[in-house]
């Protein structure tokens, strides 16, 4: 009986992804179906600005998502036991992917493309000489004859892996121009024109033009670090390009799971509170009062620190260290989420108190309609652009906050990767000299891409669905 060359791993985080991409692919099919709901998300995807930042939080979203399929790889078997034993470790496909990152661990630090580690240490040279000197590393630059080589190898890297990025991008760009051609009736020549003068409904030339500069990017930072450290190492030689991407899972889930956690608890407790009014205004008023006057960071510091007495009583429910972390990245999404909704829920509140006013609502309450069905028919439609513009704005605040309370040490598990942990690990080296710059500077660039695109996009899509806004501008 032949087993398994690996063991698949059903992290709970990883669980709620993909029922969290069931429920957005379900959306999808339900609004396309729909006019009236197609109407904005179309005029979304009109904009530059909304190209841009669903271009970028897609490559953000596709490594996270490959960095959700976990397993363990299977052991060779010694014994006589036919029994398959596991790797205790736990990977993912993005470790598969990006293997060489990986596995080519240095010593210690060593800075952006060096070819030698960032400290001196004591070496003995060929002469049996001790020489006090910067070692050259095992992994960066092992390929080249000399040191004077680096700059040419890199550039000649550079130069083919370009080519090879744009000659992708010529054949996506003709699948594409053949695609509206046919869509639209027209000849390939037609309908280039149409591209290249931005002429066309949606901004394809944005999109192509960024999709040329990204696949350059991916294609030479993909080629440059088979043979370079492209961002440096840290203290224990780990690559930080590797830790950037890493960080990528827990930064969206930090921002999207929360959100599963908060959006119920506004969202009802809101619309009740503005439409029933009386005691039960009162109750929830009392409520998100109350939890305000608590400073969120000793209530997620609480429970984080009773979980991890929990985890510690019990470590026979926790097989792997990445499920030890993974249960931490789930409880502080949830008590990120319950101490995170009270915000939204004032907004709906207020605005629920003047919708309930609106002519509509008094005519159907005159025609007997009931509470429910007025609030699902009349009062949250009307509503959904705050929850939308809410829900994007939120992430990323929350991908922010992850990096602040894994800073004062209340944040995700410190085996975890996370670009918080990266942060937290980066104090020190600024106070060394020479400075230690690139893990912090990796860190704040991946980070700043994200909440970047994501503020981007939540601007569109205020405009799209707020509507009292101009959509002409």
């Amino acid at each position: 009986m032949s087993s398994l060359s690996f063991l698949p791993v059903f992290l709970w985080t990883d669980l709620l992804i993909y029922l969290l991409l069931g429920v957005v692919t379900a959306g999808l099919v339900y609004i396309r179906r729909h006019p009236h709901l197609r109407a904005p998300w179309k005029s979304v995807i009109k904009r530059k600005r909304g190209v841009i930042s669903i271009m970028i939080l897609l490559s953000y979203v596709v490594v996270g998502l490959l960095d959700s399929v976990h397993f363990r790889l299977a052991l060779d078997n010694t014994g006589e036991s036919d029994q398959q034993h596991y790797a205790t470790e736990v990977i993912s496909l993005l470790d598969v992917a990006i293997m060489p990152l990986r596995e080519q661990v240095e010593k210690t630090y060593s800075a952006p493309f060096a070819t030698r580690a960032f400290t001196r240490e004591m070496q003995t040279g060929s002469t049996s000489e001790i020489d006090y000197s910067y070692p050259k590393l095992q992994y960066a630059g092992a390929h080249l004859a000399s040191e004077q080589d680096k700059w040419p190898d890199i550039q000649q890297t550079m130069t083919s892996s370009s080519i090879k990025a744009m000659s992708w991008w010529i054949v996506l760009s003709i699948i594409l121009v053949m695609y509206l051609a046919k869509r639209h009736q027209n000849s390939g020549v037609v309908e280039l024109k149409r591209v290249v003068s931005g002429k066309s409904t949606y901004p394809i030339r944005t999109a192509l033009v960024l999709l040329a500069s990204m696949l350059i990017v991916a294609f030479n930072v993909a080629a440059l670090s088979v043979d370079y450290h492209v961002f440096g190492t840290d203290k224990v030689g780990q690559d930080v390009l590797y830790q950037s991407l890493k960080s990528i899972r827990t930064g969206l889930v930090i921002g999207t799971l929360t959100t599963l956690v908060m959006l119920p608890l506004a969202i009802s407790m809101g619309i009740a509170a503005g439409y029933f009014r009386g005691w039960v205004d009162d109750v929830i008023q009392y409520i998100y009062t109350t939890l305000n006057s608590i400073p969120g960071v000793l209530l997620i510091a609480a429970a984080v620190l009773m979980l991890q007495v929990y985890m510690n009583n019990h470590p026979e429910n926790f097989v792997t260290i990445a499920e030890r972390a993974d249960m931490r990245l789930l409880f502080l999404c949830i008590i990120l989420g319950v101490t995170s909704w009270t915000g939204l829920c004032r907004i709906l509140r207020g605005e629920t108190l003047k919708l309930r006013e609106s002519e509509y609502v008094l005519a159907a309450r005159a025609l007997g309609a009931n509470g429910p069905s007025i609030l699902h028919r009349h009062i949250l439609p009307n509503l959904m652009h705050i929850v939308m513009i809410s829900v994007v704005l939120d992430f990323s605040g929350l991908v922010l906050a992850e990096a602040v309370l894994s800073y004062v040490g209340v944040g995700v598990d410190p085996s975890m990767i996370s670009w918080g942990n990266m942060i937290n690990s980066a104090r020190l080296e600024m106070a060394r000299d020479p400075v230690v710059w690139w893990s912090l500077t990796a860190a704040f660039f991946f980070m700043f891409v994200l909440v970047l695109a994501a503020n981007l996009f939540a601007d569109v899509v205020r405009d799209a669905f707020d509507p009292r806004a101009d959509k002409t501008a």
